[in-house]
């Protein structure tokens, strides 16, 4: 079934009457607040909190897609691979902890993706961040593929958000050429959402990455007017039968053709 054949889909639940934008938002809030759960219940071992968490908020997503868009395919980082997927246009993509370590060390740069695919392309999406209560809610912090918000102005030093474990070789040499600031932090959700809300200015990822790394905060940096491409320029493709997508690039437009070309001399030179 393709993208465009969504009218006359059997869904059920009151997720049905929602568009796809307004579920994945939905089903990624609701998650992180049973992250937040689970992990102030105080039952599991700083070893243990990260799998409880990560099962936990998987049972949930995959248990409410497929009640309310059943037709639809399903690729999830804690769920075995179902290469139905293939034969389907729209396919969610999800990772219900996308940052494990600092959701377990309780800190804020951890997010739960939830993303559709169709036809291959990001067609909506959520990322919420719940350790991050910049609203002053208490309920974190959920930017979606149908709200954007105004991107504030980049400053004249430009950020750049890199891996705080492992940052990886072309984003540090890109950011020395630059003259960036190198900005570590966790998760790839946390690191693009970054870019959004003006805490940084361009995710040059080269480290290794899979779909449910990236669909997400794709389809809502896209959104909200950001280039998003493979590092070397061509377009983010996702449900293909290797999941494996290895790098990205998210940054302002006007910054896009500079970082590119960067990245294409330093490969150049290494080649």
């Amino acid at each position: 079934m393709t993208g465009q054949a969504m009218t006359g889909q059997a869904m059920t639940g009151p997720g049905a009457t929602m568009t796809d934008a307004e579920l994945a938002a939905h089903l990624a809030d609701v998650a992180g607040r049973i992250l937040v759960n689970v992990r102030e219940s105080g039952l599991f071992s700083p070893a243990a909190l990260g799998k409880a968490g990560d099962q936990t908020a998987n049972q949930f997503l995959c248990r409410a897609l497929r009640e309310t868009r059943p037709e639809d395919g399903l690729l999830s980082e804690e769920e075995k691979d179902d290469e139905a997927r293939l034969t389907k246009g729209r396919v969610w993509i999800v990772d219900p902890v996308d940052g494990t370590r600092e959701y377990g060390e309780a800190r804020a740069d951890w997010a739960v993706h939830v993303g559709l695919a169709i036809d291959g392309f990001p067609a909506a999406g959520a990322v919420a961040l719940p350790g991050l209560n910049l609203t002053g809610t208490g309920g974190g912090t959920l930017l979606r593929s149908d709200q954007p918000v105004a991107i504030p102005p980049a400053p004249e030093k430009l950020r750049m958000v890199i891996s705080r474990t492992r940052p990886a070789k072309e984003a540090v040499a890109v950011a020395g050429r630059l003259d960036a600031e190198l900005v570590p932090m966790g998760s790839a959700g946390a690191k693009a959402m970054a870019v959004i809300l003006g805490q940084a200015d361009i995710y040059l990822h080269s480290g290794g990455q899979y779909e449910w790394d990236s669909l997400a905060p794709v389809a809502v940096a896209q959104a909200h007017g950001l280039h998003c491409s493979r590092i070397d320029g061509s377009p983010l493709i996702y449900n293909q039968r290797d999941v494996y997508l290895p790098d990205l690039l998210i940054c302002r437009k006007d910054h896009a053709e500079q970082v590119l070309q960067l990245i294409a001399e330093l490969t150049e030179k290494d080649g």
